[in-house]
């Protein structure tokens, strides 16, 4: 199928491209475990930061978190270069789809977190033997990792994908030279990026406004039904599931709007197409550092956290364990919630400016 007179070996270029792919799905998976699994340095040193208080902690996590884009990026970039010197944009695409192509996998990977989570949190509030809640924290910092490799695979995937996008929109827009001396383009870059750290803040936002809001549910029914503490009474479960279901759907609506709403306001008055495509550019390569820092970041903390749990450094109860604890809860809004919203962040915007190209024109 691929076989043309013109170009007789055109087969074995993308044959090629397709393994740059694979390989970049493996070599994110290789980074993502070694700077989130607790069997490594990065995370140990994280431990160790702790045994001095919260904000070593802190300053340690955020700096591990920052390190971990450096390998990242430049295997991106030597993908992306490498793909398209092998077979052009379609070269890239085969590329794309080679990494996509181990998504089995990595899905399986991706599930394995959430199940041994829950199955911790069964053995705790069914009261079973410190003996089965180790087997269960065991399982709880593999599935951290895993959690934080099928991450690092997806902004990785997103990066090739949203390469694609982006040539796809200046292919629409051939007829416009961008021209990055002009201010407007530079603003638009700076809009772009804007909007990454803008999402990224409400969307931690969210989470810290809800945690207050389950905290003071759950002190008023301590409050009113004392039996609870003394295992005398059922507390409400369903009105604190309620208040996280309806919060988690409501603290969405600006995020999601922002995504949707920046390149129409950007492209209209602006501009147009110049002035987008600097702000598709620039927020798909800050939307990549920054989704690589969240990610990262909070599964080291969470997997220091764990490690300490182990034995090492006081255990569990120990101010070193309370000050990794303290990193956890930082770190969990950074990996659950507003690192992975940023990879379907940057294919949207990407989506949507081409979809609205014509309009730009």
């Amino acid at each position: 199928m691929l076989y043309t007179e013109q170009a007789p070996s055109a087969w074995f270029s993308f044959a090629l491209c397709g393994l740059v792919g694979i390989i970049t799905a493996y070599a994110f998976v290789w980074i993502s475990k070694y700077y989130t699994d607790y069997k490594y340095e990065p995370v140990r040193s994280l431990a160790l930061a702790s045994s001095t208080g919260h904000g070593t902690n802190i300053i340690a996590g955020v700096s591990l978190g920052l390190e971990s884009t450096a390998l990242p990026v430049l295997i991106i970039s030597v993908a992306i270069v490498s793909a398209f010197w092998l077979g052009g944009l379609f070269g890239t695409a085969v590329a794309t789809m080679g990494m996509l192509s181990t998504a089995g996998y990595v899905l399986t990977m991706d599930m394995f977190g959430p199940i041994a989570d829950n199955a911790g949190g069964i053995v705790e509030m069914s009261q079973q033997p410190e003996s089965v809640r180790e087997i269960t924290d065991v399982l709880d910092a593999v599935g951290n990792t895993t959690k934080a490799t099928t991450k690092g695979f997806a902004i990785g995937s997103a990066a090739l994908a949203s390469f694609l996008l982006f040539s796809a929109y200046m292919d629409e827009v051939s007829t416009f030279a961008v021209d990055i001396a002009i201010p407007e383009v530079f603003v638009g870059g700076l809009l772009g990026s804007m909007l990454i750290f803008l999402f990224s803040a409400w969307a931690c936002s969210a989470v810290g406004k809800t945690a207050q809001e389950v905290v003071n549910e759950v002190r008023r029914q301590f409050i009113e039904r004392p039996g609870i503490m003394e295992y005398k009474e059922k507390p409400d479960y369903g009105r604190c599931v309620a208040i996280v279901a309806s919060a988690s759907l409501r603290e969405m609506i600006k995020p999601g709007a922002l995504a949707i709403i920046s390149p129409m306001v950007v492209g209209q008055p602006l501009l147009g197409a110049k002035v987008v495509a600097a702000m598709l550019m620039f927020a798909t390569v800050s939307g990549i550092l920054m989704a690589l820092f969240l990610n990262t970041a909070g599964g080291a903390w969470d997997n220091a956290k764990k490690y300490i749990e182990t034995g090492v450094l006081g255990g569990k109860g120990s101010d070193c364990h309370k000050a990794a604890v303290t990193g956890d809860t930082v770190g969990d809004p950074f990996k659950d919630t507003a690192g992975p919203s940023l990879h379907v962040l940057i294919k949207m915007l990407a989506t949507i400016t081409l979809v609205m190209a014509p309009i730009f024109l």
